[in-house]
């Protein structure tokens, strides 16, 4: 099945692929008004679900995406060695000489940020819309909670990791061309790190507190104390020298110091027990 869904498009995308279109595989699907990137894509999925497909694969309009990669970019869904697969246009360094630097610079830092509220720290480019998935992975997620504009992909990934989701990279190539994106790199950062900061506590609330609680929970929590006690009792004993004019103790600085260094070894042993943590083994399927 090709189900092209038409976000309300001023251009009359549905209407144009209709007419212009033999394929009987194809299905249009209409929204009366714009419901974003998201908004379209879950249409999409929960079509492909009803009608009883196994992988659904997901490619924008903008043409950026070469439909022969389909192949490789389902292979290792297929094979059962993942849950998810995307596309990654930074592995190969040569092809980023055609992206726009704004675009390099904002995408390594929504990688960052996605990759911290994640979990997963084994894939980059989230924003990457060249993705397939299992229908029975489709079926664990909550359809309905995922965001549905340009953090549709990023929250993906979060929802992906809360059940243990295998994720994997394909290396490829964009395709650029004259069309616009209606995604502002600037404009969008902050809003991401918004969600994804949001996203980062939930998966600390579910991945080490609800579902499990091992060394690396009490690490994030001593860590955090020390820090914020360390930076709270120093804070307090900087202003009392210097209103009264007295040197405080090296004591009373060690004192202040060794919370915030002990602090931060446990949080960085913490960040190296969730790289090592990324989900490897694929959820079970019922269908081939």
């Amino acid at each position: 099945m090709i189900y092209l869904v038409d976000d309300a498009c001023p251009e009359n995308s549905g209407g144009q692929a209709q007419q212009g279109v033999t394929d009987s595989r194809l299905k249009v699907l209409r929204h009366t008004e714009n419901l974003g990137v998201g908004g379209a894509m879950l249409t999409g999925y929960k079509q492909a679900l009803e009608e009883g497909c196994d992988i659904v694969v997901k490619l924008d309009g903008d043409g950026q995406m070469d439909p022969k990669l389909i192949p490789a970019l389902i292979k290792p869904i297929q094979n059962g060695q993942a849950d998810y697969s995307k596309g990654n246009r930074f592995h190969n360094p040569d092809d980023l000489a055609q992206m726009p630097a704004v675009r390099i610079f904002g995408n390594a830092c929504l990688s960052f940020l996605t990759k911290l509220a994640s979990g997963y720290w084994n894939i980059f480019d989230p924003t990457n819309g060249f993705t397939a998935i299992h229908a029975d992975v489709l079926r664990y997620l909550p359809l309905d909670k995922i965001d549905k504009r340009f953090f549709f992909e990023s929250d993906m990934l979060f929802r992906l990791n809360t059940i243990r989701a295998v994720v994997t990279d394909l290396p490829m190539s964009a395709l650029y061309g004259e069309e616009k994106s209606n995604l502002k790199v600037l404009k969008t950062i902050p809003e991401f790190l918004l969600k994804n900061s949001r996203n980062f506590l939930k998966r600390l609330a579910y991945n080490y507190y609800l579902r499990d609680f091992t060394v690396a929970s009490l690490e994030i929590l001593l860590g955090c104390a020390g820090i914020m006690f360390g930076s709270i009792f120093g804070a307090i004993k900087w202003v009392e020298s210097a209103t009264s004019g007295i040197t405080v103790s090296s004591g009373t600085v060690m004192l202040s110091a060794l919370p915030i260094i002990l602090g931060t070894q446990m949080l960085l042993a913490f960040l190296n027990f969730d790289v090592q943590s990324v989900p490897r083994i694929p959820l079970p399927r019922s269908s081939g």
